[in-house]
């Protein structure tokens, strides 16, 4: 039988959901009566994951969900370790070896595919890849094309909205916020006019949320476009939210408003299925077949077929599962199969002290809050299995940083992060616009500062 006293768990992804799986486990372990050492790895040197590097820049709101994540880390029960990707520097087997459990919490940061004609030319973009671009993701290109005039964006999701709106935003509007600096310049040089984003059902199945959708019309010198045949018939049905009623009157709102003659324009098109890319070596225009409900509310192609010029297009339909090394592995889903939370191996049998919690458990659904629930399933299985002594026992119950130390591995540590997060702060307390933050983009920037006082003790 496992003793809680001298559990210890390797939890494999910085995000959100390995965070909350981390401070529900030493809550849970506490509440028992025993006592439980952390480790949680990430391959980037900072830690947070989505929140850093998958949430549009403007949204602060959004990231103050980092302040409540910063008082889980910095209550010293789970120790950070980044920099290291696992099936690179460290093998799941070394981790299996010295922990008597692992949480997989890898995330989900691929684009889905969306697989139709020409989708692989010239100037066809994920969603994934631009936000990490316009956050400082260190493993992308510093530069992002940003010349053509009219953009589509193909998807109904607040991803979808987030990269259409800082296409359409102008970049003095996003000035005050953590936006790299080589982004802000990219952005002042774009030639966008006009974004055109496009779904594939009606108005009232979107899937923003109210709060997003409004924030869309407060874009300064960006004017909302909306087409009538979009809002032909449309009825709220019986018993409907809350929520679609907040979307139905912002609808209705720029509908009766109009356009006031801005400088850029986004368009919101419905009803349009995207059947192919053309173009000749880069993309000149999307086709799509106009949709329609049928008497089931089931949604059809028409069969009516539109051509409609854009130079560039961002699709935003959904994200894949990051796998890891050696791992099982859904390749249709995009998971790592399990039974809540409860690792599936290719023999269809629990692998014992093997878990994953939130997107590469469930797939890339539902908002951040959704992974402290995800977390509280796998955590209660993993004590429960503790308890029933079904866990792995560790061979090698060595500090594992002794290992990645032999491996030469630069690995960074939360007091790292305390000092490129200052870092970071000072640069944009410099800025000529005041700003929280000046995020440092290279890899081997963010390591080299977070690093500075371990090298300098050595």
């Amino acid at each position: 039988m496992t003793n809680l006293l001298s559990l210890r768990v390797a939890i494999v992804g910085a995000g959100p959901a390995g965070i909350y799986a981390g401070n529900i486990l030493a809550n849970s372990v506490s509440a028992e009566g025993g006592a439980v050492e952390i480790d949680l790895f990430d391959s980037l040197p900072a830690p947070y994951g989505l929140i850093r590097y998958g949430v549009a820049p403007d949204h602060p709101r959004i990231k103050g969900i980092v302040n409540s994540l910063h008082e889980m880390l910095s209550a010293g029960t789970i120790r950070f370790i980044g920099n290291v990707e696992v099936g690179r520097d460290i093998a799941i087997d070394d981790l299996q070896e010295r922990y008597d459990a692992v949480i997989l919490a890898t995330g989900a940061i691929r684009d889905a595919e969306l697989r139709i004609p020409g989708i692989d030319l010239h100037g066809s973009y994920g969603a994934a890849d631009f936000v990490a671009w316009f956050d400082g993701h260190p493993d992308v290109p510093r530069e992002w094309p940003l010349d053509a005039a009219e953009v589509a964006v193909i998807g109904n999701g607040n991803v979808a909205l987030d990269v259409a709106r800082v296409l359409a935003k102008h970049a003095v509007d996003l000035r005050s916020t953590e936006v790299p600096d080589n982004v802000l310049a990219g952005l002042e040089a774009s030639t966008v006019t006009d974004v055109h984003v496009f779904g594939r059902r009606g108005p009232l199945d979107v899937k923003f949320t109210p709060i997003e959708l409004r924030e869309l019309g407060e874009v300064p010198d960006v004017d909302i476009v909306l087409a009538d045949e979009d809002f032909a018939e449309l009825e709220l049905a019986a018993g409907s939210s809350n929520q679609l009623k907040v979307i139905l009157r912002t609808f209705q709102a720029w509908r009766a408003r109009g356009t006031t003659g801005a400088s850029r324009r986004l368009h919101l098109h419905f009803w349009h299925a995207p059947v192919a890319v053309l173009g000749d070596g880069r993309v000149e225009a999307l086709r799509f077949e106009r949709t329609a409900p049928d008497a089931e509310g089931v949604v059809r192609g028409t069969g009516e077929v539109r051509d409609i010029p854009v130079q560039a297009l961002y699709r935003a339909v959904g994200y894949y599962g990051t796998p890891v090394v050696d791992a099982p592995f859904d390749t249709v889903r995009g998971v790592i199969p399990n039974v809540e939370g409860r690792v599936i191996g290719d023999d269809d049998e629990t692998v014992a002290g093997l878990y994953a919690t939130g997107w590469i458990k469930r797939g890339p659904v539902g908002l951040i809050g959704h992974t402290k629930s995800d977390a509280m399933e796998t955590v209660a299985h993993l004590v429960a299995d503790a308890n029933a002594g079904a866990l792995r026992t560790p061979s090698e119950r060595g500090d594992v940083l002794e290992l990645l130390d032999q491996r030469e591995v630069e690995y960074t540590t939360w007091d790292g992060w305390l000092a490129l997060d200052a870092h970071e702060r000072a640069l944009g307390a410099a800025h000529t616009h005041t700003r929280e933050r000046v995020k440092v983009v290279p890899r081997e920037e963010q390591v080299a500062i977070s690093r500075a006082d371990s090298l300098a003790l050595s």
